[in-house]
């Protein structure tokens, strides 16, 4: 394996070192959600993944979130307009596309939409900046919450977005996501340096995302988990693919970087423990789905019109 095929697999250790110097670090002395990742980080890794040799690359990796944007439409028929390229005139008017990253928003702008599409920039955490308050039928996510530091919070922000009984269907990365090339990585930097340091991202657990919802006012709840397995020659091929999504490393306190000898060690554990029988390896992405529509509270006791003994 070259130095300069290395370099490619894993840029953050050279094109990010130097910002992660100056992110924020977390605090224990002030009030506000823990932070996890270093937005600023993720916005550059995603801004760099849609802008290199114009976006093809990035385009030619789009093939999970296409499948997640396929099976949420499967679900709904209610980064850069995976979902939005999927709606139908005769049930959408218009489309939102929100990005943190302004390259990934606006990397396709000269692709036709079946919808009017508006793009605006900013920030998932502070949505309610973005849009207003009780202005939307319909709030969907699909594959960005996994970055976002204050959960609860950007779910709360969600529901005020809301008109009443409006819907707000989301997917997000989560669960087992990547356990094969996480467990190899870890494996390989205890046998080669002693230690483990977080080199993917701690992900949420489905049950949590059902008290989330619930604590942000969200009712009649459905959360399920589905799979998207993907097959790869090796892991430099996966690690490769990960950093044109954009999904690289952005979780704060990182190393940033990794030896040759410990990557080295981490592709041959990999295709060890989880290699298929044609020499391929297997990547995991789970996804959690969170359809959510939200309902007005029930009538008070006594203010029924009719008799249920006359229904019934």
């Amino acid at each position: 394996m070259s130095l300069s095929r290395l370099a490619r697999i894993w840029p953050s250790a050279r094109r990010y070192a130097s910002h992660s110097v100056n992110s924020p670090a977390p605090s224990f002395n002030t009030v506000g959600p823990y932070q996890v990742f270093d937005r600023n980080v993720k916005c550059m890794q995603r801004d760099g993944a849609a802008s290199r040799n114009g976006g093809e690359q990035s385009r030619l990796v789009d093939y999970v979130r296409d499948e997640v944007a396929h099976r949420m439409m499967e679900r709904f028929l209610a980064r850069p307009g995976h979902f939005s390229k999927l709606l139908e005139p005769e049930k959408v008017k218009k489309s939102i596309m929100i990005d943190s990253s302004h390259a990934t928003l606006n990397r396709d702008t000269d692709e036709e939409f079946e919808v009017e599409v508006e793009r605006r920039h900013g920030d998932e955490e502070s949505l309610l900046q973005i849009i207003s308050p009780n202005s939307q039928e319909a709030v969907v996510s699909c594959l960005s919450l996994h970055w976002v530091n204050d959960l609860p919070g950007a779910l709360v922000q969600i529901k005020e977005a809301l008109q009443a009984d409006g819907l707000f269907l989301g997917a997000m990365f989560g669960g087992d996501t990547l356990f094969e090339l996480r467990t190899a990585l870890q494996l390989a930097e205890v046998e080669r340096e002693g230690g483990i340091s977080p080199r993917i991202s701690p992900m949420t657990d489905t049950r949590d995302i059902s008290n989330l919802l619930g604590r942000a006012g969200f009712t009649l709840l459905t959360v399920d988990i589905d799979e998207v397995k993907v097959g790869y020659p090796s892991m430099w091929e996966l690690m490769e693919d990960l950093g044109e999504m954009g999904e690289g490393n952005a979780v704060i306190g990182r190393r940033p970087f990794i030896h040759r000898d410990t990557l080295a060690a981490a592709s041959a554990i990999y295709k060890e423990l989880h290699g298929n029988d044609d020499g391929s390896i297997p990547a995991t992405f789970q996804i959690g789905w969170k359809p959510a529509p939200t309902q007005p509270k029930p009538l008070d006791r006594g203010t029924g019109k009719v008799n249920l003994k006359e229904v019934l």
